[in-house]
């Protein structure tokens, strides 16, 4: 196992000890003070501990190598795992204004608040050490799983504080309809959060570009090179923590093969240096007398081609790209 997959594992375990103990804490507590507010805390960690299995395993599972099933790897299930918990905090967030409504037909003031204050302040700190470490873990390492974790407890930070401050003040004034309205204010917060890693991990799993910024930083890399006579077609995208792209790049039609293939081997060394792993696919064209392709030709004419009957594309019967007379060869 690498230093960096080595990394990713123990801070995952991190996360997962941590929520198991505060979901256990939260609602011992949660259920003997009587607390709609602090029992949704305690839902709020029961996600972030179920989050933090999925993200484990999905650390484990993106760090296996490309096999005979998988030709670039196991990025996409950091993806998955990112959309599953995004999933889960909207869940956590409907259930909590769920039981928040039905509080508020009780006008009785929890006992013990003591309890739930002592267990909330814990739990800020906790989290607060913990989703630095992840959030820290994920920035050097890539990788979504850890990030979407540190995030998640990072919600769970402020969700704990508005709780605080709940039972803070149904302490001191007596009013029993602040437990079920500051329930509904952490749900609020969850939703949120949950909503934009489902937009996030959405783009991620349909293959969506990299940022604007970083395209502009792998074209002014190709344009540093002095042998290349131009480039088009960049298409970019991101599987985990893996970057792929291919390009085409001009070169002079005149170079030596084996000089454009070693110029080819540079440029991946410096995006690699710049931006970390990075799969890259390179295709060489003469800079005279080829036409220039956009994206967009690229795949209407790959989609074309799709379209075509097996013995226009060159395809046999059996359809291996054979014609029927190399067949019966």
């Amino acid at each position: 196992m690498s230093e960096t997959a080595a990394l990713k594992h123990r801070t995952a375990w991190l996360s997962i000890f941590s929520n198991t103990t505060l979901v256990i804490l939260k609602l011992i507590v949660g259920l003997y003070v009587g607390a709609v507010s602090l029992i949704s805390e305690a839902l709020h960690s029961g996600t972030d501990l179920i989050a933090a299995l999925i993200a484990f395993w999905a650390v484990r599972k993106s760090d296996a190598p490309p096999d005979l099933e998988h030709d670039y790897g196991h990025g996409k299930y950091e993806n998955l795992s990112a959309a599953v918990e995004a999933l889960l905090i909207v869940g956590a967030a409907i259930g909590i204004v769920y039981e928040a409504v039905g509080k508020f037909a009780s006008g009785e003031v929890p006992e013990t608040l003591s309890y739930g204050i002592a267990i909330m302040i814990v739990a800020i700190i906790v989290n607060f050490a913990v989703s630095r470490r992840l959030l820290h873990v994920a920035k050097i390492t890539g990788s979504q799983a850890l990030e979407a974790d540190g995030l998640h407890l990072t919600a769970d930070i402020w969700t704990s504080v508005g709780v605080l401050i709940g039972l803070l003040l149904m302490q001191l004034t007596g009013w029993a309809w602040l437990d079920p309205v500051i329930a509904i204010f952490v749900a609020g917060i969850i939703f949120r959060a949950g909503w934009r890693m489902v937009v996030e991990s959405t783009r991620e799993l349909t293959d969506e570009s990299l940022p604007a910024e970083d395209e502009a930083r792998i074209g002014a890399i190709f344009d540093e090179i002095p042998e290349v006579r131009g480039w088009h077609c960049l298409r970019t995208r991101k599987s985990g923590s893996y970057k792929l792209l291919d390009v085409h790049i001009l070169f002079d039609g005149n170079m030596h093969l084996a000089r454009v293939h070693a110029v080819c081997d540079e440029i991946e060394q410096k995006i690699r240096a710049e931006f970390g792993t990075f799969d890259v696919l390179i295709h060489p064209e003469p800079d005279m007398g080829h036409a220039e392709e956009t994206k967009q030709s690229v795949y209407q004419e790959a989609h074309t081609a799709t379209l075509q009957p097996p013995s226009l594309r060159g395809e046999g019967p059996e359809g291996r790209g054979e014609s029927p007379a190399s067949q019966n060869k």
